[in-house]
């Protein structure tokens, strides 16, 4: 479902257990788990740096919002859990500590799965650290891989070294009524290895792929991976192969949008398009997804789990 705003999230469970009275036969019903869409941007989010068109423009122009950049949260309404720790992750760890009012307050963060080692999605790390919040033992969940790169490298090791993380396996974890299961898949693996994550709750299931190559040499089929869950966050980084002139687009591969859509035709209602560049026209006219029965994600977005 859409929501007006991300804040009411955290709280609805308490609020929901206000209403069970000492004494009523009813046991409490599970705890109301829910995602959050913390930021929909490719890696540079928007407005990009260098780019002075489009909705990069705009923003500065003051005529649309900021673009944050792609982001998950996971929340019971005491604990909150991020999806990459992203050049945003101060203001995304804000928005899921927050109240229904906004009103700011002390971040504590229970954990942060990473997918992968590109700028977008593990930078955010560095706030853990003791220039900035100074955390103690924050979990953080990845590959062995990708706990290797971050431990034998300058700055994360330091977060190692000052106990500001623990890093632990991302394969399998029970949250105590979700799980939430991380996959391989074909990306650009410079540093580390890239996967999804398959997020399991007690009402509803989702994936998150934000950034894959292409569907075609996958070994897993996306049409039966995304018919198994109710929400589907799918790589939509480009919508054409002509979005950035002079560059060679086979050396940053993704699936197309279009291609997505065709090979995902009547399973539209499920998949939740996220991770656009600052090219992709999606971002400010989503009908030519939205003709088709796909979504386009928007910051504030939320889903039962």
């Amino acid at each position: 479902m859409r929501a007006a705003a991300v804040f009411a999230v955290v709280f609805l469970p308490a609020v929901l257990a206000s209403c069970i009275h000492p004494g009523d036969p009813a046991m409490p019903p599970p705890p109301a788990w829910r995602l959050v869409v913390l930021g929909i941007a490719q890696d540079g989010g928007v407005p990009h740096m260098g780019c002075d068109k489009g909705p990069c423009a705009a923003v500065r122009r003051g005529e649309r919002r900021a673009e944050k950049v792609a982001c998950l949260g996971l929340t019971d309404g005491e604990r909150a859990y991020v999806f990459d720790a992203t050049p945003d992750f101060p203001a995304q760890v804000l928005a899921m500590e927050s109240d229904e009012n906004g009103s700011e307050t002390v971040p504590t963060l229970s954990g942060v799965f990473l997918t992968h080692a590109h700028i977008g999605h593990y930078t955010g790390l560095v706030h853990l650290g003791k220039e900035v919040l100074g955390a103690r033992g924050v979990p953080v969940y990845a590959t062995p891989r990708m706990t290797q790169f971050l431990s034998t490298n300058a700055p994360w090791s330091a977060l190692v070294v000052n106990g500001n993380v623990e890093f632990r396996d991302n394969a399998d974890v029970d949250l105590g009524g979700v799980r939430v299961t991380a996959f391989q898949v074909p990306h650009r693996n410079e540093y580390a290895d890239t996967v999804g994550y398959l997020i399991e709750g007690p009402r509803a299931k989702a994936v998150f792929i934000p950034d894959i190559d292409r569907w075609e040499p996958w070994e897993r089929d996306i049409r039966a991976l995304v018919s198994s869950v109710d929400h589907a966050f799918l790589d939509a980084t480009f919508f054409s192969g002509d979005e950035l002139p002079g560059r060679d687009m086979s050396k940053v591969p993704h699936p197309l949008v279009p291609d997505t859509m065709t090979r995902l035709d009547g399973l539209g209602a499920k998949v939740w398009f996220i991770h656009l560049n600052h090219t992709n026209p999606l971002l400010d006219d989503p009908s030519p997804a939205e003709r088709r029965g796909f979504h386009v994600a928007r910051e504030g977005d939320v889903f039962d789990l």
